[in-house]
């Protein structure tokens, strides 16, 4: 098992190291143009790294509904489970499990 353990940190540590090179590598200014001639310089790391944290935003904002929709169905579906049985469905203690 530590192995793995092991094996996952050195996976890990390369591609952060891979990372860290590509940004070291694109730290050359770039302009962005908006509306009304304005304009804003700044790093391609820094613009990369802006699109990507709101395309993750973006993944998780998109996935928000289905949980949400999954949620209200396993509540429903426990408070049928607790109807039929005649007593409530309680949660294992907190404590409790794997």
């Amino acid at each position: 098992m530590k192995f793995l353990r092991y094996l996952s940190w050195t996976f890990r540590a390369l591609l952060f190291g891979a990372l860290f090179l590509l940004a070291l590598k694109n730290s050359d200014p770039v302009t962005i143009r908006f509306y009304f001639d304005q304009f804003w310089q700044v790093p391609l790391v820094l613009v990369m790294l802006g699109f990507f944290a709101l395309g993750a935003c973006l993944g998780v904002l998109a996935c928000l509904s289905k949980l949400f929709a999954q949620r209200r169905e396993l509540a429903s579906l426990k408070r049928r489970l607790g109807a039929q049985s005649g007593d409530r469905v309680t949660p294992p203690p907190a404590g409790m499990g794997s």
